[in-house]
């Protein structure tokens, strides 16, 4: 998994990326609520760790923040020295999903960020997905809009089964190269802009067919789930 990491002791955060490293995730540490927040908002990771006392906010802000502006749930475990039953509850309150006091176990931190992964785990490992008219058959790589199988190269795939699993999240240009293509983020962005425009041909993506690729100025791309009456979005979508 790409964990992002919320520690200000320098040390500590050495030692927890060491860990998670050995055990084969990925791991970027940041040690302060600012500079967290501006990498999770435009990139892609799989889980957030956060401590509670950072020197420019508190892990609960940076939690309140990530819930409010990433309509999608990204886990998110408190790693911190506050142990009270009032600290635990108020964190999972704010959406939190896992809490551990310091120091912790190593093997009972790698457990809980597993189980984690184990109940959030994308839909891509079924093999049938339903998106209203859309089926996505991710063993055949195939979709079907209607019952009529849609004619899609492997990466328009790749990026399409990426926007349904992400609906009504903001998905900067930079994430889709990174977790579609697999590319860096100082990769030329054009390449998204040109397979949006044809997604939204080859898709049919409309009113009519419940969904619309939303442009956002300057930020990236929105899946969006439509009212077939107004046409209008189901779901109040995340800011942009």
């Amino acid at each position: 998994m790409h964990i992002a990491l919320l520690e200000d002791e320098q040390e500590q955060a050495q030692h927890i990326q060491a860990l998670l490293t050995e055990n084969g995730h990925a791991c970027e540490a940041f040690g302060t609520g600012q500079a967290f927040l501006s990498s999770v908002l435009h990139r892609s990771y799989d889980l957030l760790i956060l401590d509670w006392q950072i020197p420019d906010m508190t892990g609960i802000d940076v939690l309140q923040n990530v819930r409010a502006q990433l309509n999608w749930r990204i886990p998110v475990v408190f790693l911190t020295q506050r142990d009270s039953e009032q600290d635990i509850v108020r964190a999972l309150d704010a959406g939190a999903d896992d809490y551990l006091s310091k120091p912790a176990r190593q093997a009972e931190l790698l457990a809980r960020i597993n189980a984690l992964a184990r109940r959030t785990g994308p839909e891509s490992e079924r093999e049938s997905l339903q998106f209203g008219p859309f089926t996505i058959n991710t063993q055949q790589r195939t979709i079907t809009l209607h019952g009529k199988t849609l004619t899609l190269t492997d990466k328009d795939f790749d990026l399409t089964l990426f926007l349904f699993q992400n609906q009504g999240r903001l998905l900067t240009r930079e994430m889709l190269l990174e977790r579609v293509w697999g590319l860096t983020r100082d990769i030329n962005t054009r390449t998204v802009d040109t397979h949006m425009s044809r997604l939204r041909r080859r898709l049919g993506l409309n009113p009519d067919n419940g969904f619309r690729i939303k442009t956002i100025y300057q930020r990236g791309y929105r899946l969006e789930a439509l009212d077939p009456a107004s046409g209008e979005p189901t779901v109040q979508p995340e800011q942009s």
